[in-house]
């Protein structure tokens, strides 16, 4: 997979890395990204030796949610978010996830961030969950796990507002993970995946199959709510106009 947009590679025994790095299109959720995830994955699944996977971005970028083309795909019927199901990979994967968070997670990217066992943030970086900009409720499970790893409040106040936040101002408001200058995060992601390496793979398997239990189960009826909730929202004309027009911005 080294000539893809994902490069997965085990840089120590038993930690294997997934590096985002579609710098055409920002990280965004491309075909290229979206195929490349869900290939490493696989790959990680198949791998017996592997007990803790890290997942970055490149440079400045983590993940920068939808694209254009896909939103205005939802918004004209063609497609739902869950026809390709990208943003439960880290919840699902067998082992612990570390998501290390170096560069800018923005909307669906940053959901994607929060389904990891484990968010390590960049101090310089922005954070939002941004569906609301344009003006249709969130999906991916957002409105479920900003809550569940955020708290309510600052959750509810990050999808009705939209907003974005730095990682400095997240850290001042006590979100429960590291926050770091940038060019440490993935350092100390590192060091992490190494604390949790040296346990015994069937060891990790089984408790982390024991704490995300209840996200596992409770997931898909969020799910199901918030397709219902686009039903109603996704397909207003303002919201064609506000992705063409805000979109990037």
């Amino acid at each position: 997979m080294s000539q893809s947009v994902v490069d997965v590679c085990e840089v120590e025994p038993g930690i294997v890395q997934i590096t985002m790095q579609d710098r055409v299109h920002k990280n965004t959720f491309s075909e290229e990204l979206v195929c490349g995830l869900i290939q490493a994955y696989e790959t990680i699944h198949a791998n017996p030796n592997y007990k803790v996977a890290v997942v970055t971005g490149y440079d400045s970028y983590f993940s920068s949610g939808g694209t254009r083309e896909g939103l205005l795909s939802i918004y004209e019927g063609r497609e739902k978010f869950t026809d390709v199901n990208i943003y439960s990979l880290p919840l699902n994967c067998r082992i612990p996830v570390i998501a290390a968070m170096q560069g800018h997670g923005i909307g669906g990217g940053f959901v994607l961030g929060l389904y990891s066992d484990f968010v390590i943030l960049s101090r310089e970086s922005m954070y939002t969950a941004n569906f609301m900009k344009y003006g249709f409720t969130p999906g991916m499970g957002a409105t479920y796990m900003l809550p569940k790893k955020l708290g309510f409040s600052l959750a509810e106040e990050m999808l009705l507002s939209a907003g974005g936040y730095r990682g400095a101002e997240l850290e001042k408001r006590g979100v429960p993970f590291r926050v770091l200058p940038r060019d440490e995060v993935l350092g100390q992601a590192l060091e992490l995946a190494r604390q949790v390496a040296e346990k015994p793979r069937i060891s990790l398997i089984t408790l982390k199959d024991h704490l995300v239990k209840t996200i596992r189960e409770e997931l898909p009826f969020v799910i199901e709510q918030e397709i219902a909730m686009h039903e109603t929202t996704f397909h207003q004309d303002e919201v064609k106009h506000r992705i063409m027009e805000l979109f990037g911005k």
